[in-house]
C-alpha cells in the first residue's frame, strides 16, 4: 500500500509537470487533472475522484482567496491613485545618483508588500529605466535590487499567495510567520540585490530600455496622496497582525483591550480595515468621486482571477494529497533519510519549481507534502518551515517561467544574459533566504 501511494504521488506531479511544461496547459487544469490521477493511482473509487478536490478549492477560497482579494484591491487602489508613485518620487528625490541600487531595494520593499511580483515589476520598470538613464549606469545595476526586493516578498511575506498557502496549509501563526518573513527578507534582499548587483553589471551592461521609460499610476496633474499616509495605508495591516501575535504570545489576549487587538489583527480583519481606509485615502479623500473608486475596485479583480483559480486548484490538489494518506507517507519516508525539517521542505520546494517554473505550485505542493510534519513542530518552527518552502520556491528561475521571459523582454536582454542576471538573483534569494531561515532556527 505504501508503494502504491508513493507511485501516486509521483503520477500526479508527474502529470502536473508535463501539462505545464510540455503540452502548456493553465496551471489550473494541470493541478485538477494532477489531483485525479493521483486520486486514481491512489485507489480512490471513482465517484469520490474529486470529493477532495472541492474540499480544498472550497476551503482555500474562503481563506487565502479572500486575502487575496483584499490584498489586490488595497494594491490597486495604491497605483491607481498615485500612491506608489509618491512613494517612488520622494526616496528617489532624497537618493543621491551612487545609492540608487539602495534605493530601488527600499522603493521595492516597501510597495512590493501589498502588490503581487508582476504588479510590482511593471510599475516599477519604468522607474528603474529612468533612474539607470539618469545615473547613466548599466540598467541591471539598478533593476537587479528592484527585483529582489519584490522576489522576496513575494516569496516569504503574507499577504502574497505564496506565503498565505503555504501558513493555511501547515497551520502556522500569520503573524508570526509574517515578522520572521520580515525580519530575514532585509539582509536576503540586501545581498541579492545592491550587492549581488555591482557584479552583474559588469557580466550585462545593458543600457536603460528606452521603451519602458513611460507611465505613472495616476493621472499627469491629478491629485494624489502624499508619501506619509502611503506608507501608513501599506504599513497597517502589517501592525495590526503584528500586534495580534505579540499580545497572543504575551499571554495578554484574555482582556477586553487584548481582545479587540486580537480581533483586528486577525488576518481577513486586518486586510478589510485596510482596504476600507485605502478607499478613503487614496480615494475619497483626494477628490475621487464614489464611481472612480469602485471601479478602481473593480478593476482589481480582473487581474488576480487566473491566480485565485491556480491557487483554488492548489487547495485541491493538497486536499487530495492529505485525506488519501500520501502526504503522510511521503512524509514518514522523509522523516526516515533524517533531513533537517526545514532543508527537506526546502528542497521538495526547489524540485517542483525546477520542473514546473511556478513558485507558486512549488508552494502548492511543498506545503502539501510537509502539512503532517508541520502538525508536530512548535508554533516557531512552523513558521520557519513556511519560511524554508517559500525560498526554495523562487529557486533558479528559468526558461519555463513565465517571469523569466517578463524580465528578459522588459530589460531587453538574450536568454544568456537574463540567467547570468534574474536567473542568478533568484537563486539567491533561495539560497540566502534558506540560510538565514537556518540561523534564525539556531537562536529562536
Amino acid at each position: 500500500m505504501t508503494g502504491q501511494l508513493v507511485l501516486a504521488a509521483l503520477a500526479g506531479i508527474a502529470t502536473i509537470v508535463i501539462l505545464i511544461v510540455w503540452v502548456k496547459i493553465h496551471p489550473f487544469l494541470a493541478l485538477m487533472a494532477g489531483s485525479g490521477v493521483m486520486a486514481i493511482a491512489a485507489g480512490v473509487n471513482y465517484v469520490d475522484l474529486f470529493a477532495s478536490f472541492t474540499t480544498g478549492v472550497g476551503n482555500t477560497i474562503s481563506g487565502t482567496g479572500l486575502l487575496i482579494v483584499l490584498g489586490s484591491i488595497i494594491g490597486t487602489l495604491m497605483v491607481g491613485s498615485g500612491g506608489a508613485d509618491a512613494i517612488v518620487d520622494t526616496i528617489l528625490d532624497k537618493t543621491p545618483i551612487k545609492r540608487l541600487p539602495w534605493a530601488m531595494a527600499l522603493i521595492a520593499f516597501v510597495i512590493g508588500i501589498p502588490l503581487f511580483f508582476e504588479v510590482g515589476v511593471v510599475i516599477l520598470i519604468p522607474v528603474v529605466m529612468f533612474a539607470a538613464r539618469r545615473a547613466k549606469q548599466p540598467a541591471i545595476l539598478v533593476g537587479i535590487p528592484a527585483l529582489a526586493g519584490l522576489s522576496v516578498l513575494h516569496a516569504l511575506v503574507p499577504p502574497h499567495p505564496g506565503p498565505l498557502i503555504a501558513i493555511d496549509s501547515l497551520g502556522a501563526n500569520l503573524g508570526m510567520t509574517l515578522g520572521f518573513g520580515l525580519i530575514i527578507a532585509i539582509p536576503t534582499v540586501i545581498l541579492s540585490g545592491p550587492v549581488l548587483a555591482k557584479p552583474m553589471a559588469r557580466w550585462v551592461p545593458v543600457p536603460a530600455n528606452e521603451d519602458f521609460l513611460g507611465a505613472k499610476g495616476a493621472k499627469e496633474g491629478a491629485k494624489r496622496p502624499n508619501f506619509g499616509v502611503s506608507i501608513f495605508v501599506i504599513l497597517l495591516p502589517v501592525l495590526l497582525m503584528l500586534a495580534r501575535t505579540i499580545i497572543e504570545v504575551g499571554g495578554w489576549d484574555g482582556s477586553a483591550v487584548g481582545k479587540a487587538i486580537v480581533f483586528v489583527g486577525t488576518p481577513l480583519i486586518a486586510l478589510t480595515i485596510t482596504a476600507v481606509v485605502a478607499m478613503f485615502a487614496f480615494g475619497y479623500t483626494i477628490g475621487k468621486s464614489r464611481d472612480e473608486v469602485n471601479d478602481l475596485v473593480g478593476s482589481s479583480f480582473g487581474p488576480i482571477a487566473g491566480i485565485l483559480l491556480i491557487v483554488a486548484a492548489g487547495g485541491g490538489f493538497k486536499e487530495t494529497l492529505v485525506d488519501s494518506g500520501i502526504a503522510d507517507v511521503i512524509a514518514d519516508t522523509l522523516v526516515s533519510w533524517d533531513l533537517p525539517v526545514l532543508i527537506a521542505g526546502w528542497l521538495v520546494a526547489v524540485f517542483i519549481r525546477l520542473a514546473t517554473g511556478s513558485a507558486t505550485v512549488a508552494t502548492i505542493t511543498a506545503s502539501g507534502i510537509m502539512a503532517p510534519i508541520a502538525a508536530g513542530l512548535p508554533a516557531t518552527e512552523t513558521a520557519l518551515l513556511v519560511l524554508a518552502i517559500g525560498s526554495g520556491s523562487v529557486f533558479f528561475s528559468h526558461v519555463n517561467d513565465a517571469g523569466f521571459w517578463l524580465v528578459k523582454e522588459y530589460f531587453g536582454m538574450t536568454v544568456g544574459q537574463t540567467i547570468k542576471t534574474w536567473s542568478l538573483m533568484e537563486t539567491a534569494v533561495s539560497v540566502f533566504g534558506l540560510a538565514f531561515v537556518m540561523v534564525a532556527d539556531i537562536f529562536i
